[in-house]
């Protein structure tokens, strides 16, 4: 993985953007900073300034020239001025040479430029200074240096300056690393998917279990491999499940036609020939009907026209339709619905998904049995039921009746297709129910409704 990868990735772009703005924020604040800094101290020496021009003002004449000289003598720092200045302009005292002639005498303190007299030589100074008219006519002048504020300023500004640098050098690495921590995920998920692309199915993209957007991704995507993996096996057998199923009534009726050309003498032994044929290209026809019907319900958009359907009475219409084949079987045909339940729904392909498993009970219920259909309330949930006393599905079969063609070894001699609960499995699926199998003898199967 190359730097110009990581510099040029999204990541390490958002990083260099974020870092960015936080450097503008900090050099803002910094800027605050120092501007309330200035201000503070400048109007801090400006009020001791003015202190001690009144201090002073208030001393008698020889008093004032003491505290002067004093006063000058205790600056250690050299940052303070003074200056006392007669009618006519002389230096009485101090250490200003002389009054600075754009200072005002309004009591007011200003920035003014002076000269100040040291044992190597004179300076020039900009200091803030206040004059005040004494009442025997001399000038005073007080004043004080502000480059210390400027001083306190510049440290600030360094730490600041470099407190932001580690700042933005950490921000560009935390970019780099996720940027690198990205791309290897996003590596790891083109090499996974080049692989399911070759065709290895059982393939999955990598999950950590961690609260995050990516991994929720994962597990929806690997959700829909498996639904792709468990489709593209079903369609894999579902070729030889179709041509097998298709072929042997198409045999029979070819060898039935076939004999009947040979054998048949009178017109009765045609026609008897010609029956047995229909009948097998009817079994044909049937098993192309329920395929056609399988992908019309599958790529259904019915879900859009779903309306309330009342559930009772599809049940009692399925129980009226059923009973004199029931009869013909002895079978005791029973519905049970004491409430009025009703759920959003197809009420056609509903009413074809009941009457496909009420089907499946009565062919597969010995004479002399009973099937009942029952309309109940669970936790949230509507449940219609369909029980018999027949043979029922063992556990290990649950799973293999809803495969398309699927015919148990003990049921081959029923007449069938092997489709119907299938069919029954793809319109609870497009309706969002469930569909239960008991297993054990007596069969039960349950379409559950939840409340929506």
């Amino acid at each position: 993985m190359g730097q110009t990868h990581i510099i040029r990735s999204n990541t390490f772009r958002w990083a260099l953007a974020v870092a960015g703005v936080f450097a503008v924020f900090v050099i803002v604040l910094f800027g605050f900073i120092y501007w309330q800094a200035d201000q503070y101290l400048i109007a801090r020496s400006d009020k001791m300034i003015a202190s001690q021009l009144n201090a002073i003002a208030g001393l008698p004449n020889e008093r004032r020239l003491e505290w002067i000289n004093e006063h000058l003598e205790q600056d250690s720092r050299g940052v303070q001025y003074a200056g006392l200045f007669g009618a006519d302009g002389r230096k009485i005292a101090g250490n200003l040479e002389r009054f600075p002639p754009e200072l005002t005498m309004n009591d007011s303190v200003q920035s003014v430029s002076v000269e100040r007299t040291l044992p190597a030589g004179r300076e020039t100074h900009v200091i803030r200074a206040i004059a005040r008219h004494m009442p025997n006519g001399d000038a005073l002048v007080i004043g004080r240096e502000v480059d210390e504020t400027r001083e306190i300023s510049h440290v600030v500004a360094q730490a600041l300056a470099l407190g932001l640098l580690p700042a933005l050098c950490l921000c560009l690495l935390a970019g780099a690393w996720l940027s690198m921590r990205a791309q290897r995920r996003v590596e790891e998920v083109n090499q996974r998917v080049q692989r399911i692309i070759a065709g290895d199915l059982r393939e999955r993209l990598p999950h950590r279990d961690v609260d995050e957007p990516f991994s929720k991704l994962t597990v929806i995507v690997n959700g829909m491999l498996d639904e792709m993996e468990t489709m593209i096996h079903a369609l894999a057998g579902v070729g030889n499940d179709i041509a097998h199923d298709l072929r042997t009534p198409l045999t029979r009726a070819r060898l039935a036609l076939e004999r009947g050309r040979t054998n048949a003498t009178t017109l009765e032994q045609l026609e008897t020939v010609v029956d047995k044929a229909i009948a097998n290209i009817d079994q044909s026809l049937a098993i192309i009907t329920a395929l056609l019907r399988l992908a019309e319900i599958e790529n259904s958009q019915r879900s859009a026209a779903f309306g309330t359907v009342s559930l009772h009475e599809i049940l009692q219409e399925v129980c009226d339709i059923y009973e004199p084949i029931a009869e013909n079987k002895s079978i005791d045909l029973r519905v049970e619905a004491r409430q009025r339940l009703s759920v959003l729904g197809d009420r056609d392909l509903l009413f074809e998904a009941v009457a496909n498993l009420v089907d499946n009970a009565i062919k597969f219920t010995p004479e002399g049995g009973r099937v009942d259909i029952e309309l109940t309330r669970g936790d949230n949930e509507t449940i219609v039921r369909v029980s018999d006393t027949g043979g029922g599905i063992s556990k290990q079969e649950r799973e293999a009746v809803l495969r398309r063609f699927y015919r148990s070894d003990k049921i081959r001699s029923t007449p069938g297709v092997g489709l119907g609960l299938n069919l029954v499995a793809a319109i609870v699926k497009l309706h969002g129910f469930r569909l239960a199998i008991h297993p054990g003898p007596g069969g039960r199967m349950e379409i559950i409704c939840p409340d929506h």
